[in-house]
């Protein structure tokens, strides 16, 4: 009787566990009932997740609104009939939906530097007259064709009441044509034209009329200005003679009382160390602007 109540018993606990395994949800279930309970509860409706389960062990992965969130659906995981344990796996997104920092005042961006004007060039026009103090003697016997002589600038050049060329500047020249008097018949010539001008440590090409005496005849002689028309420049002074060079005055009336050459005993043009020479701009001359 005793076996038989002890294997009665042993008939018993086995019955009740095959109906205790057989009531055991299945991983599936167990995933299902997770997911479908987390898609109903008000706190994690809104989540995006996953559920796992293997061997009754639940793995919970994706992203939820808010911490609250993310420990609900770890306790819906735990309180799930069948689960053996919970591995969370989620994380909480930073809320979409929180209103943005106002936006602090801007100050209006400052307004645009105005700019002041660009200075302009200088421009000496044509026409200019530039009176010059040569450096040297020139002579229509000594000197030679394409010989440069220096000058500097007598009187100030201004342009709208500002000074472009100042008194004292350095000027270069050219001996256009030499030619000496023969004795018994040609005659002397000598032409002059300047060719640059330095201004405040610059030098500019410049380009004047050119400044033509002869000599010829008994001793007479004339001034004309060539390269540039009746303003190409004067050698003035007291010129003996008709012709032409009685009208010189009136071919210096643009310019300014200048000494011109004089004869030499054998009828030869001289211009003497310091002597002062009228030209004028057949170009405009471009200077820089002020300061610069």
């Amino acid at each position: 009787m005793r076996k038989r109540k002890m294997l009665l018993v042993a008939l018993v606990l086995l019955l009740g566990i095959a109906i205790g395994c057989s009531k055991r949800p299945s991983d599936q279930q167990i995933q299902t009932d997770i997911q479908a309970k987390a898609a109903s509860d008000p706190d994690t409706k809104d989540s995006d997740i996953s559920v796992a389960a293997k061997d009754g062990k639940v793995t919970l992965s994706g992203k939820v609104k808010t911490p609250a969130a993310q420990q609900k659906l770890e306790q819906i995981a735990r309180e799930e009939p069948g689960a053996a344990g919970v591995d969370d796996q989620t994380a909480v997104q930073p809320d979409a939906t929180a209103a943005p920092a106002p936006a602090q005042a801007m100050a209006p961006p400052p307004p645009p530097p105005v700019e002041k004007p660009k200075p302009q060039p200088i421009v000496v026009p044509a026409g200019t007259t530039l009176t010059v103090t040569v450096s040297q003697a020139l002579s229509s016997k000594t000197s030679q064709t394409g010989q440069t002589f220096l000058a500097t600038i007598a009187q100030p050049v201004s342009v709208g009441g500002r000074t472009a060329i100042p008194a004292g500047s350095t000027v270069s020249g050219t001996v256009v044509t030499a030619k000496s008097k023969g004795k018994i018949k040609g005659q002397g010539e000598l032409s002059l034209a300047l060719t640059s001008v330095t201004v405040k440590g610059q030098t500019y090409n410049i380009q004047t009329g050119v400044v033509d005496q002869t000599v010829k005849g008994k001793g007479k002689r004339t001034a004309v200005a060539t390269g540039g028309g009746a303003a190409g420049g004067a050698l003035i002074g007291g010129i003996a003679g008709g012709g032409k060079g009685a009208g010189i005055g009136a071919l210096a009336g643009a310019g300014v009382g200048l000494l011109g050459g004089t004869l030499t005993g054998n009828q030869q043009i001289e211009i003497p160390a310091e002597s002062a020479l009228s030209f004028r701009l057949s170009a405009p001359l471009t200077l820089p602007p002020p300061g610069e």
